[in-house]
């Protein structure tokens, strides 16, 4: 349960580091090319995503 649980971290780790790049790369969402309308759903699925996987990991880890 424990490996388990470090690899949902792993995975919301993952999801935070890739916001912050989604973010740096497109300026804070205002240089977002035309028809790049997946910036903006990254913007807000990744968080979610994250928080998610970090909630279930750390139910995970007190379960186990």
């Amino acid at each position: 349960m424990r490996i388990l649980a470090i690899a949902l971290g792993a995975c919301s780790a993952f999801f935070v580091f890739y916001e912050v790049r989604l973010l740096m790369v497109t300026g804070f969402l205002q240089h977002v090319r035309s028809g790049g309308q997946g910036a903006y759903i990254g913007a807000v699925v990744f968080p979610l995503i994250a928080v998610a996987l970090a909630l279930a990991s750390r139910a995970v880890w007190r379960r186990a």
